[in-house]
């Protein structure tokens, strides 16, 4: 089973931090969350071909609410408006290995 969160809180301005039920805490720049978006908006559906280009997002974005969904993502609503991407907790934690 994936590790699931058991605290999500704003660590600073441009920092988000998730401490993990297996004792990990990761730190996450909240502008590259809102890039890594996989959504259809953001990601081509069927060739993967990224569609969100990172000039078009604000270099303050924040999100503004996060909930889960299930027992397996955070969905974030964020100050640019978007709201559409789900993001699975496996894909959190390999943001955050991507990151050491």
């Amino acid at each position: 089973m994936s590790a699931v969160p058991t605290a999500i809180e704003q660590a600073g301005p441009d920092t988000l931090r998730i401490r993990w039920d297996d004792g990990v805490e990761s730190l996450y720049p909240v502008r590259e969350l809102r890039l890594a978006c996989r959504c259809a908006n953001c990601v081509e559906e069927f060739s993967g071909r990224p569609l969100l280009e990172a000039d078009n997002v604000p270099a303050d974005v924040r999100p503004v609410r996060i909930q889960t969904v299930g027992r397996y993502a955070l969905s974030f609503t964020w100050s640019d408006g978007h709201d559409s991407g789900i993001y699975p907790f496996d894909l959190l934690r390999e943001l955050h290995a991507r990151q050491a």
